[in-house]
Parts: structure tokens; C-alpha cells; sequence
């Protein structure tokens, strides 16, 4: 069994910290297998995440966090960027015809960009994957919603830290009974649902600081753009 982070965030982000290096570091200090890099809307950090990982004794997955115009979709194993704003389906398609695995994060948490509050489930279950533990939470009501969603549609799981600085990856793992130790085989375990999760909850003072951090950084990108 490999344990793989899924979701985590670097300085390319808007909401991120770090770079990718240190976020490489914290992934073999805490003994992960693998990292994906998943930045909003973005992809160059992950890519070179993924040529760097070998170098620290990890499988990289590139990837990102697309904003579809429902909400966010991971694409996993994917090497050019997806443009945001397309509609759900339409951004899973995108993800699939470069060979790639959509998850939806956090599907539930409408204040996160959740797809729930703009999809069907008939339309969520179209994914290949759910992320069914999040370690962003307050009370852990998406979670579980995510999850009981997922196991009534046997759909795949997912966990992933969602981690915005590099000392939060690794606080929720997705354990993949993988063939070989290869970012295809990976992907090909996702898919075919071989994976369980575990985690631990953000610390509520590192959530509020990683929201307010890129509430800063939002606010100084769009003033630079408008200047």
C-alpha cells in the first residue's frame, strides 16, 4: 500500500505558501509514497514537483485544481493546463482526454466552491473519483456527506490535506494498493476504487491564517492587475 497526498497547494496558488521543494521535503519527512501538486488553476509548480519528487524518494503526480463553472475538480496526472470556467461536464472531459483522473474535492462545502451547490448528484456521480475526507473542516458534516454519497454510488475515495502551507501536507492520506510504485499505477488504483483514506483535522488557527493569507493575496493580485 502507498500512502499518497492528492490535494495540496504551493506558493503558485494564490492561496499558497510555499515552494514546491519544501512541500517535497515535508512529504518524505512524514513518509509519503507520492505528492500531488494541485494549484488553482494553475500547473508549472506541479510539473516541476513531479520532475523534482525522485529526487526526495517520491512518485510526483502533476495535476491542479480547476475552477470549473460549478466549482472545483481536481485533474490528476494531467500535463497541460485546464482552463477555468467550463462547465462540469465539459472539464472532465478535458482531464480525461489527456489521460487524467477527475475528483471533486470537498463537493459538499458550498463556501469552498463545492460542485454541489450548482451540479445533480446524477451529474457528481459522473466523476471518477470523490475526495471524501478533507482535513479543512469545522464540523466534518461535508465530510461525511461526501463519503455516504460515494459509497452509495460506488464511486472511488480520496483524502488529501488540501494543505496551502508545506507543514499541513500529509494530515490525510489516500492509502492506494497500487501494482507498482508509478504515478500511472496510481491512477489506474484510483479509478478502479483500490484506495482507503485517513486523516486529521487542519488546526482551526492554521485554516483561519491559510484563508486570511490568501484572502490578502487575492486582494493584492486583482489590485496589480487593475493598476
Amino acid at each position: 500500500m502507498l500512502s499518497v497526498e492528492l490535494h495540496a497547494h504551493s506558493s503558485l496558488s494564490y492561496d499558497g505558501r510555499d515552494p514546491v521543494e519544501l512541500m517535497l521535503e515535508q512529504a518524505a519527512a512524514v513518509g509519503l509514497d507520492a505528492l500531488a501538486v494541485t494549484d488553482h488553476d494553475e500547473i508549472e509548480a506541479s510539473l516541476a514537483a513531479a520532475e523534482q519528487a525522485e529526487e526526495y524518494g517520491l512518485v510526483g503526480i502533476p495535476g491542479m485544481e480547476v475552477s470549473s463553472a460549478a466549482g472545483h475538480v481536481l485533474g490528476l496526472g494531467i500535463r497541460e493546463r485546464v482552463p477555468a470556467g467550463l462547465s462540469f461536464g465539459e472539464t472532465l472531459d478535458r482531464i480525461r482526454q489527456q489521460g487524467g483522473v477527475a475528483v471533486v474535492p470537498h463537493p459538499f462545502q458550498k463556501s469552498r466552491s463545492g460542485v454541489m451547490a450548482n451540479i445533480t448528484q446524477s451529474e457528481l456521480a459522473e466523476a471518477d473519483a470523490i475526495e471524501v475526507y478533507n482535513s479543512r473542516l469545522l464540523t466534518g458534516r461535508g465530510n461525511r456527506k461526501a463519503k455516504r454519497f460515494a459509497e452509495r454510488r460506488g464511486l472511488p475515495q480520496t483524502a488529501g490535506s488540501d494543505a496551502h502551507i508545506s507543514e499541513m501536507v500529509g494530515q490525510a492520506v489516500t492509502r492506494i494498493d497500487a501494482d507498482d510504485r508509478s504515478c500511472e499505477s496510481i491512477l489506474d488504483a484510483i479509478l478502479d476504487g483500490r484506495t482507503t483514506v485517513e486523516g486529521k483535522r487542519t488546526p482551526w488557527h492554521i485554516s483561519f491564517r491559510q484563508a486570511a493569507g490568501g484572502a490578502k493575496r487575492r486582494v493584492k493580485n486583482r489590485l496589480g492587475e487593475f493598476l
